[in-house]
């Protein structure tokens, strides 16, 4: 039998803590989640101001990342260049950048969506929270 790393609520503590605390350096108000390597809510947390439709935006943008294995940005960027297919493309909603899948040893652990600012914005609060963990996005 296989086993592979996996999220605990501590590590989702921490890349939140981590994620809130860029966001409010640069005086952002977003809305974050965190999912697991199944796109499965684990942590959502909507900062004071944020607009209410990012707390729906925030974890499909997680979970297209856990799923997919790779940054929200990379939908949207095929969809950009032309490949209008992956607009129906099932269980991907949050195919705007600022999805981060969470990467350990080759294997994904889940990934952290933030919306509320700019794409760019948002994606830096994302590497932040990783960053925290101490894995790769």
């Amino acid at each position: 039998m296989k086993t592979k790393p996996f999220l605990t609520l501590e590590d989702t503590r921490s890349i939140a803590a981590a994620a809130e605390a860029e966001a409010q350096r640069n005086g952002w108000a977003v809305t974050i989640a965190i999912a697991d390597d199944g796109g499965h809510l684990l942590w959502l947390q909507r900062l004071d101001g944020a607009p209410p439709i990012s707390a729906h935006i925030a974890p499909a943008k997680a979970r297209t990342a856990a799923v997919g294995r790779r940054e929200s940005r990379v939908y949207e960027e095929m969809i950009n260049q032309g490949r209008v297919s992956f607009l129906s493309a099932p269980t991907l909603e949050g195919m705007l950048e600022g999805g981060l899948p969470i990467m350990h040893g080759g294997q994904c652990l889940g990934a952290v969506g933030v919306s509320g600012v700019k794409s760019a914005e948002d994606a830096q609060i994302a590497r932040a929270g990783i960053a925290a963990l101490g894995a790769g996005g």
